[in-house]
């Protein structure tokens, strides 16, 4: 029996003390963490291991009037396994001299050895070379092989691009701006191999884990000049009559396919300002651009410069590049810089930004680079470290003026939207390798906080120290950070940073940690934690085996200090622990402060309201900082949403939002008014939810607009457009009325259809709330919309005329057009868009249901061979109620019907079920909502007299 007790006191300390991991676990076989589903790459076609690649001698011949373009390439291998087939990455689209290639043995270069056949392997973008007999193993071989290939216009491989600047003499222009006619157009030709498209270049060994040195020369015009990862050696002259020369570029160091880059053009060097010079900086930094735009990027060079600095301060060493090229490429449409050893392509528009989007780029070229992930299972912790590194050297710069003080909470408030579905991604896997970056990016957040900063950043140091030109493995990282956090007695010995981060990001979910004081003196805390879910009904499967390490950091009323942010205690994956030397029954605790750990945090009802009436005091918001309100007011909403806190407690946490100015606070307040708005929206609590949304906004933004000036902050004023689109959207006179004018001048103009001079700002009131006549006119533009104008503002007019009226006879007269009496002006993409945007209110559902209710025999005719429109109208039609009136009446429609729903019958069966759920949230919420505006409204004066309605 005594040893029993002392094996659970053993469990018990092993569990509680800061901040030890479990003594008697042993350590797990390295490997990497298990990221299969959320990346795309890791199934690519590997190459067998039998070769090793020692170099690449390559040469290229770009032809700028052809789109094409030809080269050779040697790539010498090791062989350490005993074969007798090469296999190289080849894509399909890039054309193989098979005729021409040759396998000789580097000691005997000669004598080709035989091949007996050579094969392109079906949907797999390989080149498998088959020999005669089997090569010797410690032996080096070398493959020469002639190509051909195609320059696309998409950026997958080689890459073309044009255009427009005026001749010498005209003006300058500093913007993408339209250039005359007269103006000269302009060629380039450039690379994206990221992640694995350097197949589409050469027959290679294309994956990231094989980095070797790369000797390139590259044919040009001589009008060109060539860029590429390393400085230009010399040119080569084919005589004085040829056109073309050839650049022979200094030997690369040994770096992955997914790095090689070059860009032909005759872009010119940006003159950099005086105090940008420096001649001993290293790596010499050199910016690009067209003659128009030079003048726009003057500063650029001394910006790369000083984020250059930050990050080799931060890294403790040095980029060993002799130059870095910045090129800001006109026409570059694709969405990501290509960030090439020693060579990085930015759109224009990107070299204009803060320092953010620089920062990224450059922190590639030591991790990602210089030193590379093994295999694409990696890829996230490479972008994490890089999101982590580029927000911290951004602030550092200049306080992050580009992110306006939304980092993290942007990123932190879409995980949270996302990881608390039924069904996170949708199962769609771009979106899920976003959200793990994100969320890698937002745990090595939390560990610089809780590891402390210092310690953090020498475990970085520590990690990239010896791996120079080679590559690592997610675990790698982990590890240093580890070894780290021992050695400055920030982590027990028997606690390893690869068991926290293993909790999160394995994980498609996130926590929520729920704090229970204990009252009448005894000053604890039981604290648990679960899965977090806002959607409903809440039946994951397995939530109660989901645990994880969760750092508890905590401030107490009596003693408010946010920059403590060192763990009081670890939660390592149990799901109970206890805190203690908590403060008196009076003051408040705050858990997870300034969002250190992505996860939202609940307390009990005595906890939230202290909180909720020190924020109401001048003192309260002078030292709360901004993250912890945004934060406890996010958390109390979203908690509420999800049913685990009353709204009451939830209304309570809004009160000191009368006193709020900040715009980080009131970001996520809006979002939270449109959620709760659209699920009350039947109900007869939506008038006095609208009311209290007129009582919070209506001084915010008068304030504001009283307040506005021509130079102020860009949130200032994206603070007033959010304020007034939601004012708007609730009636606010003043708003309409200017609407109402603008939308005049249109309906006066005598050739209406030519153009829309109206900001599509106003646009929505007016149909909201304007007259029967306003309307009829927008939807005589949508049916008169002559070709030549641009789609978009078409699709944005008909998207407006659907979903802002909450009159049912304006719903109904644009589906009598469209549905009924198929007119030919609406095809069935239109159709389709109005059944969604009648689905973003009860207005526009509940007429769309109507509609289909009244007219069945005839709509079920009209959509007899357009299943996906019939599916969508009964998606739209039926599953958005909330109330048990609306399970009536949809219910009394699928008995009425039953049998006739063909392709839909799953779709509406799932509308019953979900609104079931709905009803059974309305029914326990809808009343307590109710109470306190109640009690809300009467102790203060809405002011109804400044809306419609």
């Amino acid at each position: 029996m005594g040893r029993h007790i002392l094996s659970l006191l053993i469990a018990v300390l092993a569990v509680t003390l800061l901040p030890c991991g479990y003594t008697w676990r042993e350590y797990r076989i390295r490997r990497s963490i298990d990221l299969s589903a959320a990346n795309t790459l890791i199934s690519d076609a590997k190459l067998p291991t039998d070769l090793m690649p020692v170099n690449y001698s390559l040469y290229l011949h770009p032809v700028l009037e052809q789109s094409s373009f030809t080269g050779r390439v040697n790539v010498t291998m090791l062989c350490t396994k005993r074969t007798n087939r090469i296999t190289l990455h080849a894509h399909h689209d890039l054309q193989v001299d098979e005729v021409a290639l040759e396998v000789v043995n580097t000691q005997d270069a000669t004598q080709p050895l035989k091949i007996r056949r050579v094969d392109r392997v079906p949907k797999k973008p390989l080149l498998v070379i088959f020999l005669q007999a089997d090569l010797t193993v410690g032996e080096t071989y070398e493959a020469r092989l002639q190509f051909a290939g195609n320059i696309w216009e998409n950026t997958e491989g080689v890459f073309e691009g044009k255009y427009k600047q005026q001749a010498d003499g005209a003006a300058a222009v500093t913007s993408d701006v339209a250039l005359t006619v007269d103006a000269e157009e302009h060629s380039y030709i450039g690379t994206y191999c990221r992640p694995h498209h350097a197949r589409r270049v050469f027959p290679c060994f294309d994956e990231p884990a094989y980095k070797v040195p790369f000797a390139v020369s590259i044919a040009r015009p001589r009008t060109h000049h060539v860029l590429f990862n390393t400085e230009l050696e010399r040119t080569e002259s084919l005589g004085p009559s040829s056109k073309i020369v050839i650049d022979v570029f200094k030997p690369t160091p040994p770096m992955s396919t997914f790095t090689f880059g070059f860009l032909l053009s005759d872009l010119q060097e940006v003159t950099a300002t005086a105090d940008a010079e420096d001649p001993d900086f290293r790596p010499k930094v050199r910016v690009w651009s067209r003659r128009d735009f030079q003048q726009s990027l003057t500063e650029v060079r001394k910006r790369v410069r000083l984020t250059l600095e930050k990050l080799q301060e931060y890294w403790g060493v040095e980029l060993p590049l002799e130059k870095l090229d910045i090129v800001a490429l006109p026409g570059f449409s694709y969405v990501k810089p290509a960030d090439n050893w020693g060579l990085i392509v930015f759109k224009e528009s990107e070299l204009q930004q803060g320092y953010y989007s620089l920062a990224q780029e450059l922190v590639y070229q030591w991790l990602g680079s210089w030193i590379t992930p093994h295999w694409w299972s990696d890829a996230h912790v490479n972008k994490a470290i890089a999101g982590f590194l580029s927000a911290d050297t951004a602030i550092k710069i200049d306080g992050g003026a580009e992110f306006e003080g939304k980092w993290p909470m942007t990123i932190l408030y879409s995980i949270y939207y996302e990881f608390s579905k039924r069904y996170p991604h949708s199962r769609i896997t771009a979106m899920k390798q976003e959200t793990t970056c994100s969320k890698t990016e937002l745990v090595l957040r939390m560990l610089n906080y809780t590891l402390g900063e210092e310690t953090f950043r020498r475990g970085l140091q520590k990690f990239i120290r010896h791996r120079e030109f080679k590559t690592f493995y997610g675990d790698d990282v982990w590890e240093a950070l580890t070894k780290q956090a021992h050695l400055d007695q920030r982590l027990c010995e028997s606690a390893t940073v690869n068991d926290v981060v293993n909790s999160w990001i394995t994980k498609d979910r996130i926590p929520m940690v729920k704090v229970e004081r204990s009252y009448g003196g005894q000053r604890t805390a039981t604290v648990t934690q679960r899965l977090y879910l806002r959607e409903r009904p809440h039946d994951v499967p397995e939530q109660d085996k989901m645990l994880w390490w969760i750092p508890l950091v905590v401030v107490t009323q009596d003693r408010l200090d946010f920059s403590n942010t060192s763990a009081t205690k670890w939660m390592k994956q149990v799901r109970e622990v206890v805190l203690e030397d908590l403060p008196a029954d009076d003051r408040f605790i705050i858990v997870n402060p300034e969002e250190i750990g992505p996860f939202p945090v609940n307390y009990d009802e005595q906890n939230w309201n202290l909180l909720a009436s020190f924020l109401q005091t001048d003192e309260g918001r002078a030292r709360i900082p901004v993250y912890t309100r945004a934060k406890l007011l996010h958390d109390a909403w979203n908690l509420a949403y999800a049913g685990d806190l009353s709204f009451g407690t939830a209304f309570n946490m809004t009160l000191f939002m009368k006193f709020e100015r900040n715009h980080l606070v009131w970001n996520p307040v809006f979002t939270l008014i449109d959620h709760i708005g659209r699920h009350i929206d039947m109900s007869a609590v939506h008038k006095k939810f609208e009311t209290y949304v007129r009582t919070l906004l209506t001084p915010l933004y008068e304030e504001l607009v009283g307040s506005q000036q021509e130079s102020e902050e860009t949130w200032k004023a994206n603070l007033r457009s959010l304020a007034k689109n939601f004012l708007c959207r609730a009636g606010y006179k003043p708003c309409i009325e200017e609407a109402q004018r603008a939308f005049k001048k249109w309906m006066d103009s005598p050739e209406p259809d030519l153009g829309n001079p109206v900001a599509n700002q106003y646009i929505c009131p007016v149909f909201k709330w304007g007259t029967r006549e306003e309307w009829e006119f927008g939807l005589q533009r949508v049916i008169n919309f002559p070709e030549s104008r641009v789609k978009s503002e078409r699709t944005y007019l008909l998207k407006t005329l659907a979903g802002c009226p909450s009159q049912p006879s304006k719903i109904d007269r644009l589906l009598n057009i469209t549905v009924l009496e198929d007119n030919g002006n609406f095809t069935d993409n239109d159709v389709g868009l109005i059944f969604k945007m009648l689905s973003g209110g009860s207005s526009g559902y509940s007429t769309l249901f109507n509609f289909l209710k009244n007219n069945w025999d005839t709509i079920k005719l009209r959509f007899k061979d357009r299943e996906s429109l019939w599916d969508n109208m009964i998606n739209s039609a039926t599953g958005l109620f909330t109330t048990q009136e609306g399970y009536d009446m949809v219910s009394q429609l699928y008995v009425q019907h039953q049998g006739e729903f063909g392709t839909a019958e799953h779709i509406i069966e799932k509308s019953l079920k979900n609104i079931k759920e709905e009803t059974k949230w309305s029914d326990e919420n809808l009343p307590v909502i109710e109470q306190w505006l109640d009690s809300f409204l009467a102790s203060n004066s809405a002011t109804s007299q400044k809306f419609f309605g």
